[in-house]
């Protein structure tokens, strides 16, 4: 029997992240494509879950989420951005940020519509932007320094787009978008009456001396722009799936009424820990990047011994390395070979790409150095040896 898979989500029925995590565990490959940390988050963070937990917080959270974190989600926005935001109307805690993104397409998208994004992209922009019946229009980020074009951008827009989805810190490319380029966006976006759902899941994790700066601070995007975090990064508990929108109250009314029907709410035991993880001191927040900093000088360092060309990231968890020195000129078919010989897998950057980027971009491999220092070594002496 054929699949029963509409034919808008075909092109998406699995993940790349999946194919490569299943292809690391078939061939025994270290993996350097799984975007998620080797180490636990602040232990006190599990304590705090583990007090709701048995203080019975264990029935249905409130739709919007538990008031305790709205307000600390509205508390951290004014504490580090100097925003504005109503804890009963602005916010609303989803089921990681992924499902935030899910209902914002799904509540302001419809066939016709048009949303602008950058690529290489999160793979779930597309995916669900064809589930609304959007047309993508991505705006090419070019290795090694992924820069923006701004008349390509600008050509992107029409008097059909209805959004933009930006992500700083830009993941795969580590990228923050600059003040003058998120003017930019700004402008095209209010030009064009458009939304801005702009994912800033990385916002703490910054690297390098350069500011990330959401775009909802900016005056002409503040009233249509919804913006998307995550404490899952932000804490290295990607699985306590805990992330949330804040923004407009009208914007954030919508995506409510979307978002109620896919998850309704999420564990409220996670939301009271994570409240108590966004109130943490300053120094709590410099100590979750100090260690992903030394990750990466060790992936970038390691790499460039081997002869392989890689970006510089400013942040995220992850670095772009070009593979071609190796033997490798297409990722996205060559990967599976790639394991069985050389024991390492990474994800291809292709699969964030379509159109000519796909081919444009086919020896580049996405790798993570959100992990142990004794796996980076072992995957980075294998990449090593694979240069000989």
């Amino acid at each position: 029997m054929d699949s029963p898979l509409i034919p808008a989500m075909q092109p998406y029925a699995s993940t790349i992240f999946s194919k490569m995590s299943a292809l690391a565990v078939r061939t025994g490959a270290v993996n350097l494509g799984q975007g998620f940390p080797d180490a636990e988050g602040p232990p006190f963070l599990v304590e705090a879950a583990v007090r709701a937990l048995r203080e019975g917080h264990n029935q249905y959270a409130p739709r919007l989420g538990v008031p305790e974190l709205r307000t600390a989600i509205a508390d951290h926005q004014r504490r580090f951005y100097g925003l504005e935001i109503d804890a009963d109307t602005q916010v609303l805690v989803t089921m990681g940020a992924t499902e935030g993104i899910s209902a914002a397409i799904l509540a302001l998208v419809q066939p016709g519509d048009e949303v602008v994004t950058f690529e290489p992209y999160y793979d779930s922009y597309p995916a669900m932007v064809a589930r609304a019946g959007g047309t993508l229009r991505p705006v090419r980020l070019r290795f090694p320094d992924f820069a923006l074009d701004e008349a390509e951008l600008a050509a992107a827009f029409s008097d059909r787009t209805r959004m933009i989805v930006l992500n700083t810190p830009h993941n795969p490319t580590g990228k923050v978008f600059r003040r003058e380029e998120l003017e930019l966006i700004a402008d095209l976006a209010r030009r064009h009456d458009a939304w801005i759902v702009t994912d800033e899941v990385y916002e703490h994790l910054v690297l390098d001396d350069v500011p990330h700066i959401p775009i909802a601070t900016l005056p002409q995007a503040a009233d249509r722009t919804l913006t998307i975090g995550s404490a899952g990064k932000t804490f290295s508990m990607t699985g306590w799936k805990v992330g949330w929108i804040t923004g407009p109250a009208e914007g954030v009314a919508a995506v409510t009424s979307v978002k109620q029907w896919l998850t309704f709410t999420g564990p409220g035991i996670f939301q009271y820990a994570v409240a108590e993880g966004l109130a943490m001191d300053d120094a709590g927040y410099a100590h979750l990047t100090d260690e992903l900093r030394a990750r990466r000088a060790q992936l970038l360092d390691g790499l460039a011994q081997a002869g392989i060309r890689t970006n510089h990231p400013e942040s995220t968890y992850f670095a772009i390395a070009d593979l071609s020195s190796l033997g490798m000129p297409d990722a996205l078919s060559g990967m599976a070979s790639f394991a069985q010989e050389h024991g390492v897998v990474g994800v291809p950057v292709a699969a964030f790409h379509s159109g000519d980027a796909v081919q444009e971009s086919a020896p580049l491999v996405r790798l993570a150095f959100c992990k142990s220092e004794s796996l980076i070594a072992d995957g980075l002496e294998r990449l090593q040896r694979a240069a000989v």
